[in-house]
């Protein structure tokens, strides 16, 4: 189960029971592989993206990117992962579809930002 001790606790206070806690943290786990899968299925369906990512080499207002591929790992709540671009790559945690066709990742070193990303620059105007 993902939730610690004191989330355990407070979900018990307010009426859960242990199944129900269970149920729960299945549930959670089950949105978090979802949304990787959704996440990879964006990247292996477009090789150039574009983001809202600042970058020191580039004076774009959303630079264009060539994807290699996203590869995600998920651990309960968790989601982990490996953007590789055509020349470099960032470590991924957390990240979600969002309802206009565009993907919101969170970034890891050398970026340390959560960044959108599009087909098209004009999706993310």
């Amino acid at each position: 189960m993902h939730f610690d001790p004191r989330e355990q606790a407070a979900l018990r206070e307010v009426g859960l029971s242990t199944e129900e806690l269970q149920a729960a943290s299945e549930a959670v786990a089950d949105a978090v592989a979802e949304a990787a899968a959704d996440l990879e299925a964006f990247f292996d369906e477009h090789d150039t993206v574009h983001s809202t990512m600042d970058q020191a080499h580039s004076s774009a207002e959303f630079p264009e990117h060539e994807v290699r591929w996203l590869d995600t790992y998920t651990h309960a709540a968790d989601l982990r992962g490996w953007l590789r671009f055509d020349t470099w790559g960032v470590p991924v945690e957390d990240g979600r579809v969002l309802s206009d066709g565009t993907v919101e990742l969170t970034l890891g070193p050398t970026v340390n930002s959560r960044v959108r990303f599009a087909p098209t620059r004009e999706a993310l105007e």
